[in-house]
């Protein structure tokens, strides 16, 4: 798990910003992140502190990233 913050939503892409300066875009979020966490609509989520845990699918032309778990910092 590593510590990110959510920066906002938009188009279909989840951003966080990680405690190196390191910004990672995802296209997926696991469907039960996703109950707790209305990050779509939820305003009052951006800029929240969250420890991370997340997944690289596919290969270097088609990698995508999902988050599985967020837990509130």
């Amino acid at each position: 798990m590593r510590t990110a913050t959510f920066k906002s939503y938009k188009k279909g892409y989840y951003s966080f910003w990680f405690e190196n300066g390191e910004e990672l875009v995802f296209e997926d979020v696991h469907p039960r992140v996703l109950k707790q966490y209305d990050l779509k609509n939820d305003k009052s989520l951006i800029d929240k502190d969250f420890r991370i845990t997340f997944v690289e699918d596919g290969n270097d032309d088609d990698l995508v990233y999902r988050v599985e778990s967020l837990k509130p910092l």
